[in-house]
């Protein structure tokens, strides 16, 4: 009786946030690349559908990342996989750097017909929605239209608190970083939670601005960094433009009408396995007292959650040095004389958290939203314990 070969399997990503290129396919294997940002020289980010598959061992080979955006990101790192696009864990996954311009090759034996791999849990620009609609309707939020993309999408802001402390929290400047809007969902629930002790406290000493998604078109497209015009919205703080970063105009013009005292820009991390912050250090205008305040919210953050570290982060910019283009820079900059600005990065890793590892599922969207109330609470702590 002759051989009855195996089908192949069917892998597709023209959907949102989709990005894989397939190179080769034969049975269960496929050969695959990572498409650039349009416009720009950035890959990282991946996310595609695998059909056909049930039973089945797939061995899936991502080539050619030795040229990524962070070839570093890759050594420890497990894909993330899901049956059911709604719980995701991880795949086994290895390295090797010389196979074929540096390859990652995932295995996995799905249970059902479909698997879906991404670098990361997606965080869809549909469930985006359902977040500005739910929290749209809690009392005392109102919603506002900063300002569209390039491509015409909204850039959503969410305003609510009766304090005189402006706060501000944006995320997914760099689509790609989808831990920063499930980190955000987890900021926006516990601010509208009425029975939360930590959000009633928040609201009355604040007045919050929160923007979940500052390019929504990236996130469409499947990129990792860029807008659709291959920029990085993360270098463009210090002189913004419609033609190419209308999002971060439209989002430091309305910093710039309300003031800013304290802000968290919120990432993901290629290739640091923890949690961490980066400050101003470095700004023309630099004060001891600012950046007192700054390590002192670092301290408390620490003491609230061991999900946080201090050790392992960035190095720390030069007097003087600061890179104004960057959000943190720019706002301590231009915030500190008049309001004090404490401002600061957070950064989530891709991989796992390394001082507290789940192999099952790495970082996740479920300590995502639990890190950001974790910083909530530090920042009440924060304001509760300094000296007026």
């Amino acid at each position: 009786m002759p051989d009855i070969p195996i089908p192949d399997i069917q892998i597709h990503a023209a959907f949102d946030s989709g990005n894989i290129a397939v190179l080769a396919l034969s049975g269960t294997e496929a050969r695959l690349a990572i498409r650039k940002d349009q416009g720009a020289d950035f890959f990282q980010w991946f996310h595609f559908r695998v059909a056909g598959c049930a039973g089945r061992e797939l061995v899936l080979r991502l080539t050619g990342l030795a040229a990524s955006a962070y070839p570093l990101g890759w050594p420890g790192y497990h894909a993330a996989v899901s049956e059911d696009r709604a719980e995701w864990t991880r795949a086994a996954t290895t390295w090797d750097r010389e196979a074929d311009g540096g390859t990652l090759t995932i295995r996995h034996r799905p249970s059902g017909d479909l698997a879906w791999f991404a670098y990361f849990a997606p965080y869809s620009l549909e469930r985006h929605e359902d977040l500005v609609a739910r929290a749209a309707r809690a009392p005392g939020v109102t919603h506002r239209c900063l300002g569209t993309s390039l491509d015409g999408r909204p850039i959503d802001c969410l305003d609510l608190g009766e304090g005189d402390v402006q706060v501000w929290l944006y995320a997914r400047q760099h689509p790609g970083e989808t831990m920063a809007e499930w980190w955000m969902e987890g900021a926006i629930d516990l601010l509208t939670d009425p029975g939360n002790a930590w959000g009633r406290t928040l609201r009355e000493l604040c007045r919050f601005h929160l923007v979940p998604n500052c390019n929504p078109d990236g996130s469409f497209r499947g990129h990792l960094r860029t807008n659709a015009a291959g920029v990085n919205l993360n270098r463009e703080w210090h002189a913004p433009s419609p033609e190419r970063s209308p999002e971060v105009l439209a989002i430091r013009d309305a910093m710039d009408e309300t003031g800013v005292h304290f802000a968290i820009d919120v990432h993901g991390d290629e290739a640091i396995p923890a949690v961490f912050l980066a400050g101003f250090e470095g700004i023309p205008s630099w004060t001891e007292r600012q950046g007192a305040e700054y390590a002192r919210y670092r301290q408390i953050l620490q003491r609230r959650t061991p999900d946080f570290q201090t050790r392992l982060g960035y190095p720390v910019a030069r007097p003087g040095a600061a890179n104004l283009a960057m959000s943190t820079n720019q706002l301590a900059q231009r915030f500190g004389r008049s309001h004090g600005c404490v401002s600061m990065t957070l950064e989530m890793p891709f991989k796992d958290n390394d001082d507290l590892p789940d192999p099952a599922r790495g970082w996740s969207p479920a300590r995502s939203r639990q890190l950001a109330r974790d910083c909530l609470a530090a920042l009440g702590e924060w304001l509760e314990t300094r000296e007026t």
